[in-house]
């Protein structure tokens, strides 16, 4: 391999990895009762945002939570209010941080966990295979930069579904575990009280069938004045 050749090799191989590059982040997070927790997340101008949240702890409360998404110039996108799950996908028209707050003030006693995941992308409609048009029809045709371009863009979305798939499935376990352990912890505390309330009503019985065959008890002397009356 000549040195041209190397070269052409390795822009080809730095204008693949810029094709499939994503900015990919996930975190989970707790709030607790009265509180507001915001994040900030650099985006350029014409890249798509898209972030996915889903509420998997409650405490003893609903899986709610409220929740603004706020531009850099400090106007909202997009609000909810008491929402377990939302997916929203933005297009940055304005370069700057965007926050991204979640609010459980509405909630006296009882903190939220919070999954969240949050993919930056270049805009679809960017053809970042332009770099190409210096090279001659020879070299675009023993390249086949077109079918490289569609199978790259296949596995970066496989990969992408792949990976988004697999958050989900991990928050919505952390969110069935979280459940099935508040049901535990009532389950037993409630048998703990019934068992206690049998026990208390067994020890009541006894003395009382003891003291109705005990003739010196208050409670005999008590139901032989009522039947003798």
């Amino acid at each position: 391999m000549g040195f041209y050749e190397f070269l052409t090799s390795m822009s080809f191989f730095c204008i693949v990895v810029h094709a499939v590059y994503c900015l990919e982040k996930d975190m989970t997070i707790s709030i607790q009762p009265k509180k507001e927790e915001c994040f900030f997340e650099n985006v350029s101008a014409g890249q798509v945002m898209e972030l996915e949240y889903q509420v998997i702890d409650g405490g003893q409360g609903d899986l709610d939570i409220n929740f603004r998404f706020i531009s850099p110039s400090g106007n909202v996108i997009t609000s909810d209010i008491k929402r377990m799950e939302n997916v929203i996908r933005v297009g940055a028209t304005e370069e700057g941080h965007y926050q991204m707050c979640w609010d459980n003030s509405f909630s006296h006693f009882n903190s939220k966990t919070v999954f969240f995941e949050i993919l930056i992308d270049e805009d679809d409609d960017e053809d970042v295979w332009d770099h190409f048009d210096g090279l001659s029809p020879e070299e675009y045709y023993d390249m086949k930069v077109q079918d490289i371009q569609t199978v790259l863009d296949q596995v970066r979305t496989n990969l992408n579904k792949i990976q988004h798939l697999q958050d989900l499935l991990k928050a919505t376990e952390a969110r069935d575990r979280s459940i099935a352990e508040g049901n535990f912890v009532r389950v037993n505390y409630w048998s703990m009280v019934q068992i206690a309330v049998m026990i208390m009503v067994g020890l009541i019985q006894v003395v009382m069938v003891r003291n109705l065959f005990d003739d010196n008890s208050k409670v005999s002397r008590l139901l032989k004045g009522k039947l003798s009356s």
